[in-house]
């Protein structure tokens, strides 16, 4: 995840470079758009997730595989002064992640290759409620960095599932709370606006469903398993 995070950081700044191409004024597009009180759209976007895990004992750490997955969602945007806004991003967001356990964790048992690892796929339904907050337009680019809260609801989560990873179920949480911070540029083309942004997500609660037995080498030594991610976003208004 932080090879994804540089690389999208890099192309950030690349298009921040570009833009200074526009020190000198230009014919603007669709001058009045941003003059709306509320507006629409809708965004395609890219996906890392993580997991963040913090332990009862020292022990070797869960290593997590990630994988690039595909978002898609809907916008409104409530003009709240010229360099505010306010804006709800629901959306439907796809990824997996493999969980991969050193064998050290089974200490007295004999693993076979599928007790070392874990598929967790998860199908979120994303309800972002955020505060963009702009600069001022340089003829057709407008920066602004975004943040706020929301939640998520998994529909892939296995919460009331009986079985755990005693049976091969590894269990996660069906509700998930998030931060979230991100920064991206105003784009306005002759008929739309287009805006690529980046950002990073935050669980705020726990995610993992412990097994039955106490004990177990999946959640035994879990004190806390947090979701983090990386957005990379295509919104078209």
């Amino acid at each position: 995840m932080k090879r994804v995070l540089i690389i999208l950081i890099l192309f950030f700044i690349s298009l921040s470079a570009s833009a200074q191409l526009f020190t000198r004024e230009k014919i603007k597009n669709i001058e009045n758009f941003d003059k709306q009180r509320l507006s629409w759209g809708f965004y395609l976007g890219l996906n890392s997730y993580d997991y963040q895990f913090t332990y009862e004992q020292d022990q070797p750490d869960i290593l997590v595989e990630t994988s690039t997955g595909f978002s898609v969602g809907l916008v409104s945007n409530l003009r709240l002064n010229d360099h505010l806004d306010l804006r709800f991003e629901p959306g439907l967001f796809i990824t997996t992640r493999n969980l991969q356990y050193d064998p050290v964790y089974f200490e007295g048992l004999e693993p076979n290759s599928s007790d070392l690892m874990r598929e967790v796929k998860s199908t979120y339904v994303h309800f972002p409620l955020l505060l963009k907050v702009s600069t001022k337009r340089f003829n057709n680019f407008k920066p602004f960095i975004i943040g706020g809260v929301s939640a998520a609801l998994n529909l892939s989560s296995n919460e009331e599932n009986p079985d755990d990873n005693a049976a091969g179920q590894f269990r996660t949480k069906k509700n998930v709370l998030f931060y979230e911070l991100g920064f991206g540029i105003d784009f306005y083309n002759q008929y739309f606006k287009f805006t690529p942004s980046i950002r990073g997500v935050f669980a705020l609660n726990d995610e993992l469903v412990r097994d039955e037995d106490p004990n177990s080498p999946w959640t035994g030594n879990v004190t806390t398993m947090k979701t983090r991610g990386v957005f990379l976003n295509f919104t078209f208004q």
